[in-house]
């Protein structure tokens, strides 16, 4: 992988995990390099899966495989969100 693959898949992740963590309801407590990577393995899934329901390719904006990306970068943020569990208080 080059350079600026590296950098295009840091680009779209981050865009895709801050899609992701907008469709998730209540405040997340995860970091933007967790978010970052949560958006970089929906966006490598959410391909992988539009492309095994053979999804064709538009040659513009494929919404079903952007689809597939954000809800799976909902679910990632959600299920890290939900890892760091709630604090608890002593009355």
């Amino acid at each position: 992988m080059t350079i600026s693959g590296i950098i295009t898949a840091i680009i779209i992740g981050a865009i895709i995990g801050a899609l992701g963590r907008l469709f998730v309801r209540g405040k997340q407590n995860i970091s933007i390099l967790v978010t970052i990577l949560i958006g970089i393995v929906a966006a490598l899934l959410g391909t992988w899966i539009a492309s095994l329901i053979d999804v064709k390719d538009t040659g513009g904006i494929d919404w079903i495989e952007l689809i597939f990306q954000i809800v799976l970068a909902a679910i990632g943020v959600s299920i890290v969100a939900g890892m760091g569990g709630r604090k608890q208080t002593t009355p």
